[in-house]
């Protein structure tokens, strides 16, 4: 069985923020990730971590004062000074949760000059925290519209030319059913290069149970060829977190 993890931005919302970490342990999780935490006090979110045993396997990196902010900017020309002070925050804040990894978003651009703007600032920030593990994920233009990387071929080529050890791909069933219809097919292209997967149905981005995308034959996949990362469960729950959490022992 895959290593499953919790998304506590999307799953048991019906708690305060703090909360979740003890129910996401009782339901069986031993990691958590979360998309901004950056409103929350660190040294809060390390005393939660620490009291129930669970490791941060994931945060995202626009800035830190993301509220009200873009969601990344890493491919926006014209803003790299602030990409990398930002950066440099944002690692900070993860080095002290002790985040597996890092996802910096791409945020929204085009062009070729977005294309050589995103794939410097990944180079520099993959050379600047060699020892934090960095991923870009693929998301669809419905979720995001004019998210530069919206593409996983293109995920693909800018990894492929960075050629960073610490730099991969964070794989998400959903985006990957909406930008390519075949989501078995795509993970077989990228798994090399994948850190991390996340995990919901279609087309309602529910739990990942039996569905248009067979978890089943999914999770087995994963087990067969040996993965190892975790499989966080980044879905919007149907009725409350446990009562869905079926599709684990399924």
């Amino acid at each position: 069985m895959p290593k499953f993890c919790a998304n506590l931005t999307w799953l048991f919302t019906e708690l305060d923020f703090l909360e979740r970490f003890e129910a996401a342990k009782e339901a069986g999780f031993n990691a958590v990730e979360v998309l901004f935490p950056y409103d929350v006090n660190a040294q809060d979110i390390v005393s939660e971590l620490g009291k129930h045993e669970l490791q941060m396997a994931l945060i995202n990196c626009p800035p830190p004062n993301y509220t009200g902010g873009p969601q990344g900017f890493a491919a926006v020309p014209g803003v790299e000074e602030r990409f990398r002070k930002d950066f440099g925050r944002a690692l900070r804040y993860a080095q002290t949760l002790g985040a597996k990894h890092l996802h910096i978003m791409s945020g929204v651009a085009e062009g070729d000059e977005a294309k050589d703007t995103f794939i410097n600032n990944l180079r520099w920030a993959a050379a600047e925290a060699p020892d934090q593990s960095l991923t870009i994920e693929p998301i669809n233009n419905e979720t995001m519209p004019g998210y530069f990387l919206n593409d996983f071929d293109l995920a693909r080529e800018i990894v492929t030319s960075i050629d960073a050890p610490n730099l991969r791909l964070q794989f998400d069933t959903y985006h990957a059913a909406k930008i390519t219809g075949d989501v078995l097919g795509t993970w077989e292209a990228m798994r090399d290069i994948t850190a991390h997967v996340q995990v919901a149905q279609m087309p309602d981005r529910g739990e990942p149970d039996k569905g248009e995308i067979d978890y089943p034959a999914f999770f087995a996949m994963l087990d067969t060829q040996g993965y190892d990362g975790w499989v966080a469960g980044e879905y919007k729950p149907r009725k409350t977190t446990t009562d869905g959490l079926a599709w684990i022992a399924e």
